[in-house]
């Protein structure tokens, strides 16, 4: 398996939702609910920019 660079839009998309996720997990309220997925799927969004050419 190759793995190649991402975008730097998927990029900073993953290190948004992971910050967010961070927030949440520190006591945002309104983020509060959904730190985890927001972590989880920020990792998941910059694992498929390494795994896929071009995303």
């Amino acid at each position: 398996m190759k793995l190649s660079k991402p975008k730097n839009m998927t990029f900073w998309i993953s290190v948004l939702l992971a910050v967010l996720g961070l927030l949440g997990a520190l006591g945002v309220p309104v983020l509060a609910g959904f730190a985890f997925w927001l972590v989880l799927i920020g990792f998941i969004v910059l694992a498929l920019g390494n795994l896929l050419e071009g995303f």
